[in-house]
């Protein structure tokens, strides 16, 4: 069925066929089921339109479709008219089911071409390229990159934007060819975003999104060129997705770099800048990893050898100690070797390797960052991003669609129309400003809740695992300390309720954003980053925080403890800190935020792919019978976000590895491992389970760029405070060099022999309230022991801190201030000195603006001339010219 343009008239070419789907198949298709073009081999498929012939439907149904109808009859009658040709076809398949082939002849193509800006070629690039250091090495580094004999470098060009009227300036070898197929798809998206489907008095209802929403369209995508596991043997298929399973998404090809260039050129530039920043990262973070690694092996190998370790697990000294309960009435006196794991394990991470690898993981943020956006520079170069501007970027149509109140532009003067008044904007910026704040009190609030359990939890593990009574239980307590099963409870059900209101605030957030109303595209994912960003830093870091800068700071000692809503007694830390539950909480959830992304990124499009074939009564064998467009149909669509989620996984994962990367090393190492499948998911993901995305224009990573800045700079502070305030770093420092200073310790061989003593205060055990007094009677002791730097009983400030807790807090604070202000320094001075352009970039990009100034530019003046020359001319056959008489 063909469709034509006559007078504004909609008329169809009917064409009969046999109703047998392998004959159907031969005709319509020639037996090219690859195909990308027209039934008659010239005109190329820019787009695929999917819906449900209504005339297939049971009678009673039919007029719930007649709107329907009527709605698709006008928005393909306006394609034509817009200049694209249409054709349209049955499903080999579903007899329901009408394809609707878009095609955008040359004479359109060259319109959108110069209306969207698109850069094309006008001359080579003459400018020779400065030999890399890495061709000394490429014989070794040759089989990490994509195989040359398959993806061939392509020639470099210098281009302009397109005009019309001057296409004898482009290198214009082949028609066919000029616009790439994401070029081609990327103006046949505007057009289709653009067209009305429906008129009512001065109200004009426009755009394929809204069609799909209500269901006049079933699918609306670009094709895929081929399939990915099988080389197509047809001439006009260019095998590019075959290329990209085989060189990049297959499993196999792990070890590779990416193939960088043919995913912009077979994606565009907002996939292809994706996945740069990714394996940018993924790189990155090798560096890191290995570094961090190296600093858990050191602190592996000296947990046996650490003094204040082996002093808590000796029989004599820390076998000896009976420590305080930490909670009210039925938590019992308890032993301090009961933590002798416990302890082994803190030293693993905290020890002064771990402030050695904070310091350089601050440095490595900003080099990461100061290096992603020279290397940016230059893909922005090649890919024809570098004038990409925000204003050059069109209206969305929804924004367009309610475009009814008048208003100066007061950078032209002229009157456009905008969709809100001054008053409607303030409204419409207020209310979801009041909203969000509403839902990160709600995030707060399950913070605080899931707080209450870690007290509530505490006292009942301490109950059952103090309990000498209990045999069944024995083995654990040598393992098992209340404050580690509290953590890893709390830390498992932290990760539930992040997952629950995650789901929950996705469709809040995205509902507030469309309120807003946001005029372009990155206005749009902008606003929206922000609000998801935000929304995520509270629902994921606050548990951290809560455990690093709150958690064991405010109990006050056992005969006055702090309480939390006049009720729940606060919970402490173990007597090594809280730095070893802080690593716990973050292995968890990383792992588990890992984990779970994977099985949705990966089982999920594959468990509904497969389904769809199953209750469609297809095999993957039957994809031979059916032509690229139906096989592409059943495959998954993309989600209007798009590459939102990927970023936004990604930039938490990147806070994970450098907020809180003082408490655990080993972050980097799981982030790079992550990011390895990552890539190869997400490229095995869009190349395989999804349809093809529309290609959008993209010359950074946008909002997250800042985002990440900022997680950099929070990231020292984070790290600096941890080692300070959470970690007992500086509180050994100061024994270290100052021990004999104070009368209460004694000059021992070894200079930190006896710190563990000199951390734990005494209590006497007859000084407890009423209300915190253990039920069970003492045996045989008068006082306990607690964490805190206080006089002892019977001293004259009895309970009052000491001059050495005092001591720690001033050198707790001088470390904050020297560490940060050294590394802030080093950061400024990193900064300024990486250029963020490369100087060989930068004399491109002015080449190139010569070339566009001569080639396009000058010859206009020449024609300009000439034709002043031609008119002088005229006038002196005619008489004396004007000018002369004047």
């Amino acid at each position: 069925m063909y469709g034509t343009m006559e007078e504004g008239e909609y008329k169809f070419q009917q064409v009969d066929l046999p109703d047998d789907d392998c004959f159907c198949s031969q005709v319509e298709f020639n037996g090219k089921t690859d195909t990308l073009f027209f039934n008659d081999g010239v005109r190329r498929i820019d787009f695929i339109l999917v819906y449900e012939d209504e005339d297939k439907k049971e009678f009673e149904k039919r007029h719930t479709f007649a709107r329907q109808k009527r709605r698709r009859e006008y928005f393909e009658a306006s394609l034509m008219k817009m200049g694209l040709e249409l054709e349209a076809t049955r499903s080999v398949i579903d007899e329901n089911l009408m394809f609707v082939k878009v095609h955008m002849p040359w004479d359109v193509l060259c319109t959108y071409a110069e209306v969207l800006h698109i850069k094309l070629p006008i001359q080579p690039n003459d400018l020779s390229s400065r030999p890399s250091l890495w061709r000394y090495v490429s014989c070794v580094t040759k089989p990490f990159y994509p195989d040359e004999k398959l993806i061939h470098k392509e020639t470099d060009y210098f281009t302009a934007p397109f005009e019309k009227d001057r296409l004898e300036y482009f290198c214009i070898k082949d028609r066919d060819i000029f616009f790439t197929p994401a070029m081609r798809s990327r103006m046949a998206f505007y057009i289709l975003s653009r067209a009305p489907y429906e008129i009512r008095g001065s109200i004009k209802k426009f755009g394929i999104t809204k069609l799909l929403d209500s269901g006049v369209y079933k699918g609306a995508y670009p094709l895929h060129d081929c399939r990915f596991n099988v080389e197509s043997i047809e001439s006009d298929c260019p095998n590019e997705r075959y290329l990209l399973f085989q060189e990049w998404a297959h499993p196999k090809s792990f070890y590779k770099m990416q193939p960088l260039d043919l995913i912009r050129k077979y994606y565009g530039e907002k996939i292809g800048i994706y996945f740069a920043w990714l394996g940018f990262y993924t790189l990155m973070l090798a560096v890191a990893a290995v570094v961090g690694l190296g600093c858990f092996i050191y602190g592996y190998k000296t947990q046996e050898t650490s003094t204040w370790s082996k002093e808590v697990c000796d029989p004599e000294i820390g076998g000896k100690i009976v420590m305080c309960p930490q909670c009210d009435k039925d938590c019992k006196f308890w032993r301090l070797n009961s933590t002798c794991e416990a302890s082994k394990k803190l030293c693993i991470f905290d020890n002064f390797g771990t402030l050695v690898f904070a310091v350089f993981m601050s440095i490595w943020v900003t080099v990461f960052l100061e290096l992603w956006k020279r290397y940016q520079a230059e893909l922005e170069y090649e890919w024809d991003t570098v004038e990409f501007l925000e204003q050059e970027e069109p209206p969305r149509p929804e924004y367009e669609a309610k475009c009814i109140y008048e208003k100066k532009n007061p950078i032209t003067g002229v009157k456009e129309t905008v969709p809100y008044s001054t008053c409607g904007k303030c409204f419409r910026l207020f209310f979801p400003a009041s909203f969000h704040i509403f839902q990160i009190m709600l995030i707060l609030a399950s913070v605080v809740a899931i707080t209450i359990y870690r007290l509530a939890a505490f006292f009942a593990f301490s109950t059952k695992l103090r309990t000498e009574d209990l045999k069944e239980l024995e083995p654990l307590k040598e393992y098992v300390t209340p404050q580690m099963a509290t953590a890893v409870t709390a830390s498992l059900i932290s990760v539930v309720v992040i997952m629950i209101l995650n789901m929950l605030y996705e469709r809040v957030a995205i509902w507030i954003t469309d309120f807003e109303l946001p005029r372009t595209r990155t206005e749009y994912e902008n606003s929206l980053t922000l609000k998801m960003f935000l929304f995520q830093f509270v629902n994921y870091y606050s548990s951290c925080f809560y455990i690093a800068f709150a958690k064991g700071k405010a109990v006050g000692f056992p005969g006055q403890p702090v309480y939390l809503l006049g009720k729940y007694r606060n919970e402490e830390c173990d007597p090594g800190g809280c730095l070893i539950e802080l690593t716990t909480q973050l292995s968890i959830i990383m792992g588990g935020k890992a984990i779970w992304n994977n099985i949705q990124e990966v089982l999920f499009p594959w468990l509904k792919n497969l389904y769809a074939r199953h209750c469609s009564g297809q095999s993957v064998a039957s994809d031979k019978g059916c032509p690229r467009w139906e096989q592409d149909y059943r495959l998954q669509s993309i989600s209007k976000l798009g590459l939102f989620y990927e970023y936004l996984e990604m930039v938490i994962q990147f806070g994970f590895v450098t907020l809180f990367v003082a408490s655990f090393p080993l972050a980097p190492v799981l982030a790079l491992v992550n990011n390895l499948f990552e890539i190869r998911v997400d490229a095995w993901k869009i190349t395989t389970q999804f349809r093809r995305m529309v290609p959008e224009k993209a010359s950074t990573i946008g909002a997250w760029q800042p985002i990440l800045q900022g997680i950099a700079i929070l990231a020292v502070a984070t790290n600096t405070m941890i080692i300070a305030f959470t970690s007992d770093m500086i509180p050994r420092l100061v024994y270290y060099w100052a021990f004999s200073v104070y009368p209460y310790t004694e000059n021992y061989s070894n200079t930190m022999t006896g710190y563990i003593n000199s951390t734990l205060s005494i209590f006497n055990i007859s000084d407890f309230s009423e209300e915190s007094r253990p039920l069970s009677p003492a045996r045989n002791i008068t006082t306990c022991r607690y964490r805190d730097f206080r006089y002892p009983p019977g001293h004259p400030r009895e309970y009052d801190h000491t001059v050495y807790y005092w001591h720690v807090i001033a050198a707790k604070m001088a470390f904050i201030i020297v560490v940060e202000h050294i590394v802030y320094l080093t950061k400024f001075i990193l900064a300024y000195i990486i250029p963020d352009v490369p100087y060989a970039v930068k004399e491109q990009i002015k080449r190139e603006k010569y070339l566009t100034q001569v080639i396009l530019h000058e010859t206009n003046l020449k024609l300009l001339f000439y034709f002043m020359f031609l008119l002088l001319l005229s006038d002196f056959k005619a008489g004396v010219p004007d000018f002369l008489v004047l």
